[in-house]
């Protein structure tokens, strides 16, 4: 934090250095009423627009308009084959082969499907472990998959509690939880980044420790892919799934991605719900055909794909692939320790960081935990016009994002919640 200091003026400094500055002026930058920028960090929830999403979108639009269902085939980008556009991109974003990598369905829909695939339970072996405070949609996906095999989700969901009196998770509290109950677990289904308190976990240990107890191991990366560098692959975990419309900027609801580790590829015999995109593309239009599961994540697909979410998620692709994740964390990492060093300058004993301070432990999401705060500070920070994310009971979620924040909001933000708080 020393290497920090406080005033606008080094703000802009370092504003002027930033290799990346002039992405942000790519993006639609929400504004009030006067015109002016408002201060935006919730990019771990909605990543703004890029100004190209709309041309990309566009061009399907009119390829539609002059071509009708010719166009899966004679659209500049043919619909056909239109995931394929984007599967190197998301591969390298969340440190993976292309084999095993495909934008397909939603994110809670994917790990559903993976489940199907990657659960797969014994009477005695049919445990679930997941983080104590996970999204709670990963919480009701692993409680209904657990009722559905026909087993109490009360006794078959094992939470990975932080510590008493603290927020982080432990390793160590992870690898005696198999230790001591590894026998009946049978997959371990973990929030590679935490949502609330914004760690950054250790996904390479957790594959090692389920997999020395023989259980399968699945990620939810929502909070990760385009944020920190997973590096799947290398991880060794058997499946993951995350969204894109967070730090992916591909718009509210958009497709989610899919990793299935290449050790699983061309296992045709791994359960699965499947639909005729599963199916060998040189046949598939054949339509008499018995299912022939394409090898890889693709063997994960259901139905073709929605053609204008995928355009929306190619503009931020093709924007990722020429920045490249290497610069974004080298940003990522000096932005959001300024961000840190500000509020620690701030010497307010209501305010206090939840998120580890240790950079590798985290990606650009900083939880403030406010004492005795209610729904109110969001509230008053909204009319100051910064949007942040609150979560109950009382923490502030803020992502100051490589790609379109800068060291200016970052220093305008604290400036404008030490007033708040002061008042």
């Amino acid at each position: 934090m020393s290497t920090y200091k406080l005033g606008l003026e080094y703000a802009l400094a370092q504003d002027q250095k930033d290799a990346l500055k002039h992405y942000r002026k790519l993006f639609h930058i929400p504004k009030d009423k006067e015109g002016n920028d408002w201060l935006y960090f919730t990019g771990n929830s909605l990543g703004l627009q890029p100004k190209s999403t709309k041309s990309y979108i566009n061009q399907e639009l009119d390829d539609w308009a002059k071509l009708g269902v010719e166009g899966h085939f004679e659209a500049k980008n043919p619909w056909m084959s239109y995931h394929e556009y984007l599967t190197k991109s998301m591969a390298k974003i969340v440190g993976a082969k292309p084999i095993e990598v495909v934008v397909t369905n939603t994110l809670t829909t994917n790990l559903h499907l993976l489940m199907v695939s990657f659960y797969q339970p014994t009477k005695t072996k049919y445990k679930i472990v997941t983080e104590s405070d996970a999204f709670p949609s990963d919480r009701y996906a692993v409680q209904t998959q657990l009722d559905f095999h026909g087993f109490d989700a009360d006794k078959g969901l094992i939470e990975w509690k932080p510590r008493k009196g603290e927020e982080l998770l432990n390793i160590e509290d992870l690898e005696t939880i198999l230790e001591d109950q590894g026998d009946e677990i049978a997959l371990l289904l973990i929030g590679g980044v935490n949502y609330y308190t914004g760690q950054y976990l250790d996904l390479k240990r957790i594959a090692e420790l389920g997999h020395a107890k023989n259980c399968m191991v699945g990620i939810d990366l929502a909070h990760g892919a385009g944020n920190i560098k997973p590096e799947l692959h290398n991880s060794g975990v058997d499946f993951a799934a995350w969204c894109t419309y967070k730090y992916l900027n591909s718009g509210p609801g958009s497709l989610a991605g899919l990793f299935v580790h290449e050790k699983h590829a061309y296992n045709k015999d791994l359960k699965r719900f499947a639909g005729w995109w599963s199916h060998n593309k040189s046949t598939r239009f054949n339509m008499r055909q018995p299912l022939d599961v394409i090898p890889g994540a693709e063997g994960w697909q259901l139905s073709n794909p929605p053609v204008l979410s995928m355009a929306a998620i190619k503009a931020s692709l093709d924007m990722f692939n020429e920045v490249g994740m290497d610069a974004l964390r080298k940003k990522s990492i000096k932005l959001t320790g300024y961000f840190e060093y500000l509020i620690h300058e701030m010497n307010n004993d209501k305010i206090k960081i939840i998120t580890p301070l240790n950079p590798k432990e985290r990606g650009c999401q900083l939880s403030i935990q406010v004492k005795n705060a209610d729904k109110s500070l969001h509230k008053k920070l909204i009319e100051a016009h910064i949007i942040t994310d609150w979560r109950e009971p009382d923490v502030i979620r803020c992502a100051p994002t490589p790609l379109y924040n800068t060291f200016e909001d970052v220093f305008k933000m604290v400036e404008k919640l030490k007033k708040i708080l002061n008042d």
